[in-house]
């Protein structure tokens, strides 16, 4: 696979050296010539730009943008909606609140040109309201924007809401947008489309309306898109994922932080040359793209970060926020306070779900405090395995995915705990960001809810 050369680099264009502080900084740096380029082409033509340029989502999936432009488009629907989701929470991941602080006015734009693209009603950027500096920042540029008519005539609304890892599970998100709780919906009619607000004009009496739903990276980017075109984006990147990406580098490494690199950037570079190694006389152990995917491992460090390689390595690039463990790590304590995360923040809807991430997490809890054994091993992986059935969202595949490779890949680890625990082992702290100390190159963490 193609990696990322020097001459295929090309320069940041997501996150400015400093903050904007105005409309006036934005457009000096070539702001609103995307809106601007936008609204001078069909629809049609805005999507087949975004499709000429193979852009992949950035929300975790990788799915390409434009056939899900064309497929919300099509609808015959005659309402439709556009949604940003900006609501990150998954361990290991800042950019969005990044990108939201330092170029709001890129974020507004994008949505813009999405909204006219669909021919939206209306459109949603949607977030934690626990993100302050975010919410102000984007905000601010929004009444900026709005007072010289910036965004044309489609209203852009912000939606703020709770704390729960699952308002970033899209359906759960049109949950809080129509005001209800962060509850992963479900989706029992054909054709399966995302949509906001049944009894509105639509096709199909009963049935929402189509919603376009992009996360908050892939919205600013396609601003860049659209303002210097397909070829350009094509410029950058690997053969499989074109352009740049935020990286969220966390743990044992010497200097944390977000990195705009372009895709196929490996691994080792990400944390031998960007976050400067790991600590002196540390080996590395695992490395993990948050907890939606399976470890990624020393052998595999070479790996080009982009969505098809890091399938081919066994794991997943996600939302590119990656955290590092070396050789002081516990790996019982690692899957456990994954484990923990995923059991607290399923919403309980299916039973599967709920019960296999407590069960797991409890054998867990045996084998750290010196009651469990084998048992247990075999308890944990079959709830694992057993969560994701019939669920409404990804939680539980994610559960299913990240904590047996642990289990399989350190089993002698797992096995020395047998009837004995944890015995001075490291604690590791769950890297659930809540903000990021750019001088210091270190991120402030915090627990999040302790109970479920």
């Amino acid at each position: 696979m193609e990696n990322s050369q020097a001459s295929r680099n090309g320069k940041p264009y997501l996150l400015p050296d400093k903050p904007l502080q105005s409309l006036d900084d934005y457009i000096a740096i070539g702001g609103l010539k995307g809106l601007e380029r936008a609204r001078s082409m069909t629809a049609d033509a805005v999507i087949a730009e975004v499709k000429k340029s193979g852009f992949r989502g950035r929300g975790g999936a990788g799915f390409p943008v434009g056939i899900k432009w064309a497929s919300i488009a099509s609808d015959p629907c005659p309402t439709k909606y556009v949604a940003c989701n900006a609501t990150e929470g998954e361990p290991g991941t800042f950019k969005d609140r990044m990108l939201m602080r330092r170029n709001p006015y890129q974020l507004l734009e994008g949505v813009a040109i999405a909204a006219h693209a669909m021919g939206a009603r209306k459109a949603f950027i949607a977030m934690k309201r626990t993100f302050d500096q975010a919410i102000e920042r984007t905000a601010f540029a929004h009444r900026e924007m709005t007072a010289r008519n910036a965004l044309g005539d489609i209203p852009i609304e912000f939606v703020y809401g709770p704390e729960d890892y699952l308002l970033g599970e899209e359906k759960a998100m049109l949950e809080v947008i129509e005001g209800r709780e962060a509850m992963p919906r479900e989706m029992d009619y054909p054709p399966y489309v995302l949509g906001l607000f049944a009894g509105y004009p639509s096709c199909i009496p009963g049935q929402t309306n189509p919603t376009l739903v992009n996360n908050c990276e892939t919205m600013s980017t396609i601003t860049h898109i659209i303002r210097n075109g397909a070829d350009w984006f094509q410029s950058m990147g690997s053969a499989d994922t074109r352009g740049h990406t935020i990286f969220t580098l966390s743990g044992d490494v010497q200097r944390e932080g977000l990195y705009e690199l372009p895709m196929g950037t490996t691994m080792r570079e990400l944390i031998e040359k960007w976050g400067g190694g790991l600590r002196p006389g540390r080996k590395l152990k695992a490395i993990f793209s948050g907890v939606a995917s399976a470890g990624l491992y020393p052998e595999s460090i070479d790996t080009p970060l982009d969505f098809g390689s890091m399938r081919n390595a066994g794991s997943g690039l996600g939302s590119a926020g990656f955290m590092v463990y070396d050789d002081s790590n516990c790996m019982v304590q690692v899957a456990h306070i994954f484990s923990k995360f995923l059991w607290i923040e399923s919403c309980g809807q299916c039973r599967s779900c709920k019960d296999g991430t407590y069960e797991a997490t409890r054998g867990l809890e045996n084998l750290i405090n010196g009651t469990g054994n084998e048992i247990d091993i075999e308890a944990i992986l079959q709830a694992s395995i057993n969560a994701p059935r019939g669920n409404r969202c990804f939680l539980p595949t994610e559960h299913s995915l990240i904590i047996p490779s642990i289990v399989r890949r350190f089993g002698q680890e797992f096995a020395e705990h047998y009837n004995r625990g944890c015995r001075n082992c490291r604690v590791p702290i769950l890297p659930k960001m809540h903000d990021y100390d750019e001088a210091k190159h270190e991120f402030h963490y915090t627990h999040g809810r302790l109970t479920p």
